[in-house]
């Protein structure tokens, strides 16, 4: 199932965020939404994840969406295996993904422990190994690295090759990793 919003329109309270947005992101398609502070990249994010309700409009959506945020949101006193497995319903790929992105020699450490670019391939793994039927990256490669963010742009898009994904990024190439279709949003 793609990722639509037809003619939405999103405020926080009295401050308009979106008006009569349009987008699609089809099956196979990764999406990269760019614009200044307060454009509604975000907000699209929430909207998409249930987090928010559009004012006018609809958002329809997988069931099931995976997601990695601004922050990293992981258990720290838990492992790094512990975090990674933990959202794991069904085909668990917890050792694959570790191994793939080069943490299987950190897998029993507590996630405390590791380097913020450490942690932020952890919470992308976590997001992978959920399963879902779409994912959203929210400056998903901040932190990383120039190799580890083409070794994680490469297990993103075998993991999601069939699924939609929703890129937020103020980073150009971020884009070009996932080989992404750019929307620019204005603030209104």
């Amino acid at each position: 199932m793609s990722i639509k919003l037809q003619n939405v329109t999103f405020s926080y309270k009295d401050t308009p965020v979106l008006k009569n947005f349009s987008l699609e992101v089809k099956n196979g398609e990764t999406v990269a939404l760019k614009g200044e502070s307060g454009s509604g990249k975000t907000s699209i994010a929430r909207l998409v994840l249930g987090l928010e309700k559009a004012n006018e409009g609809k958002v329809t959506a997988p069931e099931k969406v995976a997601a990695v945020f601004q922050e990293d949101r992981l258990l720290p006193t838990l492992t790094v295996r512990k975090n990674v497995s933990i959202v794991a319903k069904e085909n668990d790929k917890t050792d694959y993904l570790l191994k793939m992105a080069n943490l299987d020699k950190v897998a029993d450490k507590k996630v405390w422990q590791l380097s913020g670019g450490m942690k932020r391939r952890v919470a992308i793994l976590r997001a992978i190994n959920f399963g879902g039927e779409a994912l959203i990256l929210d400056e998903a490669f901040n932190g990383l690295d120039p190799e580890n963010k083409r070794l994680m742009a490469e297990l993103i898009k075998e993991e999601y090759k069939k699924k939609p994904i929703l890129l937020i990024s103020h980073i150009n190439e971020d884009a070009d990793l996932l080989n992404a279709r750019t929307v620019t949003l204005e603030k209104i």
